[in-house]
């Protein structure tokens, strides 16, 4: 009798002993981004997205990206692309400046040019997707005036637009901070993720948690 009770007792420790199973968590998929300067206000959007769905989120180089975030749609666009939001494209000016409203004949006129010579016109490089959609949009085939000056990024358009009385510039709504003032509104574009492929798997998961 003393034997048995031993024995069981011995089989109640060893299985107390044994290691409990634990859950693994399964590992983040990794994502592949790229965000254009305009489009940086949505960056907290997509970390939060990718949050959501268990997505780690690389930013990377377009060529490499699996989502490229972007305003307006690039020329020859031949993959799929979603909207997520949309953006407005203004030409804004420092709040001393003489520069009243524009019509879109005198926004043409002064980014070709022909304007008020001692009004700074500010642009981006031909490549950054906001001079693409205001050049669509507002000068539809013109050319910009070789004078203009060249600001890097949204925000480096924003401070010199706040700090230059002279200066007249484009800025993505978003952007628009400060004093300075709108004298046109070229429209709303949509802002846009492309992929390079139909979306699957966390790919799949980022945008339509982007497009909610």
């Amino acid at each position: 009798m003393k034997k048995t009770i031993l024995f069981v007792i011995l089989i109640f420790v060893l299985s107390s002993c044994s290691p409990v199973a634990t859950q693994i968590a399964p590992s983040p998929q990794l994502v592949n981004v790229y965000v254009t300067f305009a489009v940086q206000p949505w960056l907290a959007e997509v970390f939060d997205c990718a949050a959501k769905s268990n997505t780690a989120v690389n930013m990377t180089d377009p060529d490499s990206a699996d989502i490229v975030l972007r305003i307006g749609e690039p020329d020859g666009l031949v993959t799929p692309a979603y909207q997520i939001d949309t953006e407005e494209i203004l030409v804004v000016t420092h709040r001393e400046s003489n520069v009243q409203n524009l019509t879109l004949d005198e926004v043409r006129a002064l980014f070709g040019g022909r304007g008020d010579p001692s009004v700074q016109v500010w642009v981006y490089s031909s490549g950054e997707d906001v001079q693409e959609v205001f050049e669509q949009a507002v000068m539809a085939g013109r050319g910009v005036t070789s004078f203009a000056k060249m600001a890097a990024s949204p925000q480096q358009m924003s401070d010199l637009l706040n700090a230059e009385k002279d200066a007249v510039g484009i800025l993505p709504k978003h952007w628009q901070v400060g004093d300075a003032r709108i004298v046109y509104n070229a429209g709303t574009v949509p802002v846009l993720a492309i992929t390079k492929e139909t979306p699957e798997g966390a790919v799949r998961s980022l945008l339509a948690c982007l497009q909610k």
